[in-house]
């Protein structure tokens, strides 16, 4: 009796950490994406400062332009080479 319910409760357990698992790994995909994005944009916008002191331009570094820069980088680059 009691080897059967050691049974369903290591089945029950099995069956809720992949459930768990499950639920938590799309917002996990999103957050990383999200880092990798920002790390890019930042790295876009030190480029375009760099190539823009002889033109005398200035783009800020923080976490919201570097999103929105790269998020433009992917959506312009779409429309040019998928044409």
């Amino acid at each position: 009796m009691g080897n059967t319910n050691t049974i369903i409760i290591f089945l029950g357990c099995i069956m809720a950490i992949i459930l768990f698992s499950k639920m938590f790994i799309l917002p996990m995909k999103i957050i990383i994406k999200l880092i990798i994005n920002s790390i890019l944009g930042g790295l876009i916008i030190i480029c375009i400062n760099c190539i823009g002191v002889t033109f005398n331009i200035h783009i800020g570094l923080n976490i919201l332009t570097s999103i929105f820069v790269r998020n433009t980088w992917n959506s312009w680059s779409y429309i040019t080479f998928n044409i």
